[in-house]
C-alpha cells in the first residue's frame, strides 16, 4: 500500500448525540484519488471533518500525513491539507477574486499584504477553474455552478499537497460536473497532489477514484481499490437496490446501472 495519507483508528463521533462514526479503522493512500461513498447519513461528510480537524471526535486517534492531528498547528495543517465543505458561506458582494486570495491565508507572514507568490498561485487556481474571465463579479451574481467553481479555485489556490472536497459536483450540471472531476484528475496526475473526496454519484466515483471507502450506519464497510469496493453485492447490500456494471464499448470504466428493487 502507498504511504498513508490519513488514518483513523477505533475513532468514534457525535452530532447533538447521534453517533455519526462508530469505532473506524481507516488507513486512507498518499498520492492517489480517494473517494468516500455510501448513503446519505452514512457518516462520509464526518469522516472528512474529522480528518480535517474540523469536528472532534469523541474517542481514537487520528493522524495526517505521519502525524497526530493535536500535533499540527492550525496554520501548518491548512498548508498541507485544503479542504472545501459541503456548503461554505461568503459575503455576496466579495469578488470572485477576493475570495480565490482568502486561500493564500495560510501563506501569508502578519500584516502582509499579498507576495508575487500569492498573486501567481491565484492566478493559476482561476485559469485551472475557468474563472479568469469572472474575476471581478461578485459571488453574489454567479451561477450556482460558477460559484461552486470560485469556491473550488480558492481551495487550489491554497497550494497544499493534499485536498479534501465535501461533494464537489454539488449544485453542477453534468457537463461542469465532469469539467471539475477531470481537474481533480489533473491535480492528482500532473502535481501529484492527493484528494480525498465525498461522492454520492457511483458512476462518478467508478470513473474517477483509485480508491473506495464505502460507508454504511457509521463504519467503512469497505476500503480498497475501486472496482474492487464497487461490485454489485456490496451496492445491492450497502443502498438496498438492485444493479448491474456493464461496460461501454471503447470507455475504460466501467458503468453502474440501478434498477428498481
Amino acid at each position: 500500500m502507498a504511504d498513508a495519507l490519513a488514518r483513523l483508528r477505533a475513532v468514534t463521533a457525535r452530532y447533538d448525540g447521534v453517533t455519526a462514526l462508530d469505532l473506524i479503522d481507516l488507513d486512507l493512500p498518499e498520492g492517489r484519488i480517494t473517494a468516500l461513498c455510501g448513503p446519505n447519513g452514512s457518516g462520509k461528510s464526518t469522516a472528512l471533518r474529522v480528518l480535517r480537524g474540523l469536528h472532534q471526535a469523541e474517542q481514537g486517534e487520528v493522524e495526517v500525513a505521519g502525524r497526530p492531528l493535536r500535533d499540527w498547528a492550525p496554520k501548518d495543517l491548512a498548508k498541507a491539507v485544503a479542504m472545501l465543505s459541503q456548503s461554505p458561506d461568503a459575503p455576496p458582494e466579495l469578488t470572485v477574486q477576493d475570495l480565490v486570495r482568502l486561500g493564500r491565508f495560510a501563506h501569508r507572514k502578519r500584516f502582509a499584504g499579498q507576495s508575487g507568490e500569492d498573486h501567481a498561485a491565484c492566478a493559476r487556481a482561476m485559469r485551472a477553474t475557468e474563472m479568469t474571465d469572472l474575476a471581478a463579479r461578485p459571488i453574489g451574481r454567479l451561477s450556482g455552478g460558477q460559484l461552486q467553481r470560485a469556491w473550488i479555485a480558492m481551495t487550489i489556490a491554497q497550494d497544499a499537497p493534499r485536498i479534501f472536497l465535501d461533494e464537489p459536483t454539488n449544485h453542477l450540471d453534468v457537463a461542469h460536473a465532469f469539467e471539475v472531476l477531470e481537474l481533480v484528475r489533473r491535480l492528482n496526475r500532473t502535481e501529484g497532489r492527493s484528494v480525498v473526496l465525498v461522492l454520492h454519484d457511483l458512476n462518478m466515483a467508478m470513473r474517477y477514484a483509485d480508491h473506495v471507502v464505502l460507508f454504511d450506519k457509521g463504519r467503512a464497510v469497505a476500503s480498497g481499490p475501486t472496482r474492487e469496493v464497487l461490485n454489485e453485492p456490496q451496492i445491492t447490500q450497502v443502498f438496498g437496490i438492485r444493479c448491474r456494471i456493464v461496460h461501454v464499448s471503447g470507455e475504460d470504466a466501467p458503468t453502474l446501472v440501478t434498477l428498481p428493487r
